[in-house]
């Protein structure tokens, strides 16, 4: 999720605020009708057209959900039933299983227990019928250990339209440059295996650097988006004005991580941020999955270390952020 670096006295988080374009305007959006008030809704196979997440039929589609914490810290929680009690309790048709990769522990030490699970995530969200992201959780680079791991996840479950392919969850310091060769390398060898599912490509700075995508993105590709994450109490009008700005020019976005304190995932919530963040969201149709699933002591983690395993998941267990998430989910109901 983030990561924090010490350099010249200055801190940086996953979320850094370099590169800050001058502010814009932002044009106006047209508002889309109202969703209906039911259950959450499955819609197939998903494709992307003239920039926007569709079903097979053409008609918008708007994903939201929530992400687990990394496997390698709170593997408990990556069980089928929590998948369960996401989508009937808190209403969730997305549900991202976030594979650490790098720490001590994680799949580049123990590649059989992460793979275990992921597929017990991905599995459950299969028989629920709701779409689960496969994510790549590092901030390197790792070309060769990410290519091995997609074509397994891509030859197994290629046939299921419920999967989404998340490549680099958070690049930090590599430039667009190398995250699109690295990119196009992995989507080239997913596609020999899963010719339609939608594939999810990282930008710089911690998937801030929208722009820099927008100016070169990939072309000869379908069904790719490019992902977003935001902190609401960082994070507010410049990175909603840049990401504005790579939405109008028709890049494909889709927040994969977002939440409503700051980006060391610690500090108070900030709600009228958060706010704005989810009506910029919604009016859009921008699809996202909010962190995290886990039960450490900070804000972003949304349970608390008493809160059973698998579900179940009353108020005393849940903790503020973790409720801000659930209303949201359930005031936004496909």
């Amino acid at each position: 999720m983030r990561k924090l670096l010490i350099m010249a006295g200055l801190i940086f988080s996953s979320c850094s605020e370099a590169n800050v374009p001058d502010p814009i305007a932002n044009p106006p959006v047209p508002t889309p009708e109202p969703d209906p008030v039911g259950e959450v809704r499955y819609y197939g196979q998903l494709e992307v057209n003239d920039g926007k997440l569709t079903d097979a039929e053409g008609g918008a589609v708007m994903l939201r959900g929530v992400s687990f914490g990394w496997h390698n810290w709170w593997p408990r929680f990556y069980n089928a039933p929590a998948v369960s009690w996401l989508k009937d309790d808190w209403n969730a048709n997305l549900v991202r299983a976030a594979m650490g990769v790098d720490p001590a522990g994680a799949y580049l030490e123990n590649p059989e227990f992460a793979i275990s699970k992921i597929k017990a995530v991905v599995d459950a969200a299969i028989a629920e019928d709701m779409y689960v992201i496969i994510d790549w959780h590092s901030h390197d680079l790792y070309p060769e250990e990410a290519k091995a791991f997609f074509i397994e996840m891509a030859q197994t479950y290629g046939e299921h339209p419920h999967v989404i392919y998340e490549l680099f969850n958070e690049p930090d310091y590599e430039t667009w440059e190398e995250v699109k060769a690295y990119s196009e390398d992995i989507i080239s060898e997913i596609r020999k295996y899963d010719p339609d599912n939608l594939i999810l490509v990282g930008s710089p700075t911690w998937s801030q650097d929208i722009h820099l995508v927008a100016e070169n993105p990939i072309l000869g590709e379908e069904n790719i988006m490019y992902v977003l994450h935001f902190y609401a109490a960082t994070h507010k009008d410049y990175l909603r004005e840049r990401a504005e700005k790579a939405y109008q020019a028709g890049l494909p976005l889709f927040v994969t991580e977002c939440a409503g304190m700051e980006s060391s995932g610690d500090g108070p919530i900030d709600q009228v941020s958060w706010n704005a963040w989810l009506d910029w969201m919604e009016l859009r149709k921008i699809s996202w999955a909010a962190w995290s699933i886990a039960d450490k002591d900070e804000t972003c983690s949304m349970l608390l270390p008493d809160a059973s395993s698998e579900g179940d998941w009353g108020d005393p267990h849940i903790k503020p952020w973790g409720a801000m998430v659930k209303n949201a989910l359930n005031n936004n109901l496909e």
